[in-house]
């Protein structure tokens, strides 16, 4: 009887026991459940029942469990995609675009993070909506300018997309930071009549440049031209101004002479034809002395002789003192 005792309470303590060690790793796995950490640049979205309840930062938190359950873990570090698609210009033209998008959580704040969290259904579906919406903004603006335009608005279409995505993107709880054309690119053909343009512009300047180069040379080379023609102009000018001015004196100081020489004759009571006699011979004999040609001929007569003196002697005269009218 006292075995069958002993036996009962030795059953009934393990049995106690046994609900002890249960109880308390149920106590213990419930402490451990409580505690949830969050990495850094993250953060967690908290539902109780489906229903957002709450957001908890990066470190260590507390929550209820089972009650409380992390729907979702969200991060507000920067993100980057890389988008390549096409547009049609204008003028009906393919455009290729190569882009880099940059993106983040517009705030921490509990609102946004809500919005972040349950806007989509999952990322991929934000995805698609963000790239659509990315191209959509761009073939929208590209449609609006001719092919030949568009390589020169690269940052008038980033500043056309972001003013288009900017609210939309804020519903959203996003924020575009940056978009990076990298790379505009057109149909092989399109290349080869722009690289045609492009070589004929270059034929074309260079040809401008060669004839304003070619019309300056020969224009300052005309100037110069002028300059020096000019110089001399001036410079046989002067000289034979002077070379005048030079015979005028000698034939001043010649005549000078003869009056004088005439006048000292005259008081001396000789015949002044001597001297003009005299002028004559030694002129002969200058002819004779400096003349490059072999023969002189000259008029020999009596008559020519009387008329040279003559016309000598009334040379003098002219020189001759004024006399007084009064």
């Amino acid at each position: 009887m006292q075995i069958q005792i002993l036996s009962v309470y030795f059953q009934t303590n393990h049995s106690i026991m046994e609900f002890t060690y249960i109880f308390l790793g149920i106590i213990l796995l419930f402490v451990v459940m409580s505690f949830v950490t969050v990495q850094q640049g993250n953060v967690a979205v908290i539902t109780v029942f489906g229903k957002f309840r709450r957001v908890i930062r990066p470190g260590l938190n507390m929550r209820i469990p089972f009650i409380e359950q992390i729907f979702k873990r969200i991060s507000y570090q920067n993100r980057s995609m890389e988008l390549k698609f096409q547009a049609i210009s204008q003028d009906q033209a393919n455009v290729y675009f190569t882009a880099m998008l940059l993106y983040s959580v517009l705030n921490e704040e509990s609102a946004t993070i809500e919005n972040v969290a349950f806007k989509f259904v999952d990322e991929r579906s934000f995805m698609q909506a963000l790239i659509r919406s990315v191209e959509g903004a761009v073939r929208a603006f590209v449609a609006t300018k001719r092919q030949s335009e568009i390589l020169l608005l690269r940052s008038e279409i980033i500043f056309h997309v972001k003013e288009q995505l900017d609210k939309q993107l804020e519903g959203w709880g996003y924020h575009l930071m940056d978009l990076q054309i990298n790379d505009i690119n057109f149909d092989e053909d399109i290349l080869k009549s722009m690289s045609r343009v492009v070589a004929s512009n270059n034929l074309k300047a260079a040809a401008e440049n060669e004839g304003q180069a070619l019309l300056i040379t020969k224009t300052k080379a005309a100037e110069a031209e002028g300059n020096a023609i000019k110089i001399s102009a001036d410079a046989e000018r002067t000289a034979a101004q002077m070379r005048g001015q030079g015979v005028a004196l000698f034939r001043e100081e010649v005549a000078r002479g003869m009056a004088t020489a005439a006048k000292e004759m005259e008081t001396a009571n000789l015949d002044a034809s001597y001297i003009l006699f005299s002028m004559w011979t030694d002129a002969i004999k200058h002819f004779a002395e400096y003349g490059k040609g072999n023969t002189i001929f000259l008029d020999g007569s009596s008559d020519n002789y009387m008329r040279t003196m003559q016309q000598l002697m009334s040379t003098l005269q002219g020189f001759g003192p004024k006399k007084d009218n009064n």
